[in-house]
C-alpha cells in the first residue's frame, strides 16, 4: 500500500523499532529523540501514566517544531497492577523474568499526536503470557544484554520471543508501535491520505 501526505512528520522516540516500523507507511519522515524525564509522570492508572509519557514526549519536540506533526509513543509491561520498567541492573532483569514466567501479564503502548492545531492520543493493549522456564533459561537470555533497553526486561522482536507462549492482541503493541491503528488515526484526522491506484486486471 501506497500512502501520501503534504505534512512534515517527527517521530519523537530513539528507539530503532518504532523507526523501521513508521518507515512501513514510506512517507519521509525525521526522527529526534525527546529528552524528557518520564518519571516525571505521576501514576495513577497504568493507561493514564503510559498515555501521558506519550504526550510528554510529542510536546517536547512539537514545542521545537510546532509546523510539524509529532508522534510520540510509550511502551509499559504490567503485571499485577505493577509497571515493570527497563531493567537497570541484572539482577532487575532477571527478576522481572521470573514474575513474568508462566504467567500472563499486559503490554500497554500509547501513541500521541501533537500538531499545532491539536493533539490525538490512544492506548492499545495486548495481552502475553509466558512459558514457564527455567532460571537457567533466564539467565542465559539476561546475559544476552537485551533487556536492559525494553520494558518488562524482554524484547519479542528478539529473543525475547522464546518465552513466549501466546499473545491476546496486535504483536506491534508488544514491540512498540501498534501501526494499524496509528495509521487508521491518521487517516481519520486527515494527516495521511491513501494514494490511490489502478488495479491491473
Amino acid at each position: 500500500m501506497n500512502f501520501q501526505t503534504t505534512a512534515s512528520f517527527i517521530l519523537a522516540s530513539q528507539s530503532p523499532r518504532r523507526r523501521e516500523l513508521f518507515a512501513q507507511l514510506h512517507i519521509p519522515f525525521d526522527v529526534q529523540s525527546a529528552d524528557v524525564e518520564e518519571t516525571s509522570v505521576a501514576f495513577q492508572t497504568a493507561p493514564q501514566y503510559v498515555q501521558d509519557v506519550a504526550l510528554l514526549k510529542a510536546q517536547a519536540v512539537a514545542a521545537k517544531h510546532p509546523d510539524a506533526v509529532v508522534i510520540g509513543s510509550d511502551t509499559i509491561v504490567v503485571y499485577h497492577d505493577q509497571l515493570l520498567h527497563k531493567p537497570k541492573t541484572t539482577n532487575e532483569a532477571v527478576q522481572h523474568l521470573q514474575k513474568l514466567r508462566g504467567k500472563t501479564h499486559e503490554v500497554l503502548t500509547a501513541v500521541a499526536i501533537v500538531t499545532a492545531q491539536n493533539t490525538y492520543s490512544f492506548v492499545e493493549t495486548t495481552s502475553v503470557t509466558f512459558r514457564m522456564v527455567s532460571d537457567a533459561f533466564i539467565e542465559a537470555y539476561v546475559a544476552t544484554g537485551d533487556p536492559f533497553d525494553k520494558a518488562g526486561g524482554y524484547g519479542i522482536q528478539t529473543d525475547g520471543v522464546f518465552f513466549v507462549e501466546k499473545i491476546d492482541g496486535d504483536y506491534l503493541t508488544v514491540v512498540g508501535l501498534p501501526l494499524s491503528r496509528l495509521t487508521d488515526e491518521l487517516l481519520q484526522h486527515n494527516l495521511l491520505q491513501l494514494e490511490t491506484q489502478e488495479v491491473q486486471a
